[in-house]
């Protein structure tokens, strides 16, 4: 079935729109998926914000070139599905790679994109094995916070021993009293 020129162009501004909101692009191949696995990979994406759509090569090489970016002809060999990682871009690649090694048909990643530089299927995998943002800065705040808990410390010990030196010295006085 034809697509009209309009359809094409609208088509097209949509996939720059998409790509152009997305911090990273994962090409795969779904030949052999069901519309059921489909679906399943859909939503288990949806859980990183993670958009998976069928497009058309062409017209996704169009957008990708009124997104000034550059792309492979190997990305695009056979019927193509698109991951757009609009956040969390190593849960999406985790998403898709736990996928296609756990579902009956594998699915194969072709590669992608992150910001501006191409990735093959190795350095998506390498992007899956790490941790999420949340983890990452989660460890960066116990790192920062660790030595000023330290300095917090340091700082209040002369206060501390202040009070308790007085606070020893007000016992013995209570005692002499008595």
């Amino acid at each position: 079935m034809a697509i009209s020129r309009e359809k094409k162009e609208q088509i097209v501004a949509d996939l720059t729109e998409k790509i152009s909101r997305s911090q990273a692009l994962i090409m795969t191949d779904y030949r052999g998926l069901s519309t059921a696995e489909m679906r399943e990979l859909r939503n288990k994406l949806r859980e990183t914000e993670t958009g998976y759509h069928v497009v058309k090569n062409s017209l996704v090489k169009l957008a990708m070139e009124q997104a000034g970016l550059p792309w492979e002809q190997s990305l695009f060999d056979g019927p193509t599905a698109i991951g757009f990682c609009y956040e969390d871009v190593p849960g999406s690649a985790k998403v898709l790679i736990d996928f296609g090694s756990e579902s009956k048909t594998p699915l194969s990643i072709r590669g992608g994109m992150l910001g501006e530089g191409l990735l093959d299927a190795a350095q998506i995998s390498d992007l899956a094995s790490l941790p999420s943002g949340e983890v990452l800065i989660a460890t960066v705040v116990a790192r920062i916070s660790g030595p000023l808990v330290g300095l917090v410390n340091v700082l209040n010990a002369p206060l501390q021993n202040l009070v308790y030196v007085l606070q020893a010295r007000s016992g013995q006085l209570e005692e002499a009293e008595a």
